[in-house]
């Protein structure tokens, strides 16, 4: 039986260099290792639908919620002595690690399951993988005509302008 806590009903996982994370048991809740943010922790909550992390850079405290359909997939990463599986989204710094272990089989094992948990593919070299294209933004409001000009009629280049010689002018006098 495990150790209750007040705010996630669980000890969070992942405390020291070996992290293993039961992907039957979720939700799930852990501290992950982030440069950026402040004292280099985030913290995770891990469901099947969504994941939430929450960390605090320069004092901003922030919580950014991702839901697991936008991630691309599981990787196998090899760090030092060990391998990684990583939940990998298109910005690197929204990668969350699932499973930290110098134990291949252990990895092999727990590779399948996430990836069925998740119903995502399991990438195979990670590293070879394209950074995907930058997506264009649509500005709706710069592509409108503005209103003074959505009154008049527009005039159509194609057709000459009619031009008016040696006409006389009537102009009335009073």
């Amino acid at each position: 039986m495990r150790r209750q806590t007040a705010k996630s009903g669980i000890n969070p996982a992942g405390s020291g260099r070996a992290l293993r994370l039961d992907p039957l048991s979720l939700p799930v809740s852990f501290n992950a290792h982030d440069a950026r943010a402040d004292g280099s922790v985030r913290h995770i909550e891990l469901h099947r639908e969504r994941v939430v992390m929450r960390r605090a850079v320069r004092g901003m405290r922030m919580a950014v919620s991702v839901r697991v359909c936008d991630f691309h997939g599981i990787a196998l990463r090899d760090i030092d002595d060990a391998q990684m599986l990583v939940l990998v989204h298109r910005d690197p710094s929204l990668s969350i690690p699932l499973c930290v272990s110098t134990d291949p089989e252990e990895i092999e094992a727990a590779w399948p399951a996430w990836s069925r948990i998740f119903a995502l593919p399991q990438i195979e070299d990670e590293a070879t993988r394209e950074p995907a294209p930058r997506r264009r933004r649509h500005n709706v409001i710069r592509a409108r005509r503005p209103k003074f000009l959505v009154r008049r009629r527009r005039g159509n280049p194609l057709e000459p302008t009619k031009i008016h010689r040696d006409e006389r002018e009537i102009i009335a006098r009073n």
